[in-house]
């Protein structure tokens, strides 16, 4: 793409920058290296003070040891990071097979089975409507939820049109919305059932696959817990 020459000199542009603005900051080497100077080109009929110079060593061993507790933690970060890595693959790969409520709204249809979509109120309502959309984000069917208390509630989309049309398999989403007795909108959770099939490990995280799908682990309500 043509896009591809400027990003390579944006980034090395900006390696330039970074490599200048390490060079503009002083280490433990640096000072050790100006104190010899000074020592190397002191007046010997004026020699430098001794509280002085007491005073830039205990300076530059603070300097030593800050910088090395700075590389101690950083160390002490990384493996920490590897170790929390390593606990959540691990519990991960024991969901494979569980059933899990998922705070999600896109579903992946399969052309036969019922879809069963769920949403959460805050409190009573007097009417929800369940949008369901296709892949190019056009409404598909809509459907009235019965339950309007306070809790959780589920239905069912048989995978038809507002015309009773079956439909294709593939990328559908839904929506819900809800009103209370003045008519003012309500905020409703929305979330899906599924059962976990794979985990798979990646450069962003682990995620879990579901109905071909992947999933984040924060995604995750609840496991195991009765459906329906």
């Amino acid at each position: 793409m043509a896009t591809s020459n400027a990003i390579g000199s944006t980034t090395s542009v900006t390696g330039a920058s970074t490599a200048a603005a390490n060079k503009n900051i002083l280490g433990k080497d640096d000072f050790l290296k100006l104190l010899l100077q000074q020592l190397k080109y002191q007046d010997p009929l004026n020699p430098m003070n001794g509280a002085e110079y007491a005073a830039q060593l205990a300076q530059f061993s603070s300097v030593e040891q800050l910088q090395n507790i700075n590389t101690s933690l950083s160390s002490s970060i990384d493996a920490n990071y590897v170790l929390a890595q390593s606990v959540n693959n691990t519990m991960a790969a024991s969901l494979i097979g569980k059933d899990v409520k998922l705070s999600a709204n896109n579903f992946t249809y399969d052309g036969t089975s019922n879809v069963t979509v769920g949403y959460t109120l805050p409190g009573a309502v007097s009417g929800v409507t369940i949008g369901v959309y296709n892949e190019k984000n056009e409404k598909v069917r809509e459907i009235k939820g019965t339950g309007l208390t306070a809790g959780d509630h589920e239905e069912a989309w048989d995978g038809k049109n507002a015309n009773g049309t079956a439909l294709s398999a593939g990328k559908y989403s839904f929506k819900v919305e809800a009103t209370d007795s003045a008519g003012k909108s309500v905020t409703a959770s929305q979330f899906l059932w599924g059962t976990i099939d794979a985990v798979r490990f990646t450069t962003a995280g682990t995620v879990v696959v579901i109905n071909n799908t992947e999933v984040g682990l924060s995604n995750i309500l609840e496991v195991g817990g009765k459906r329906g």
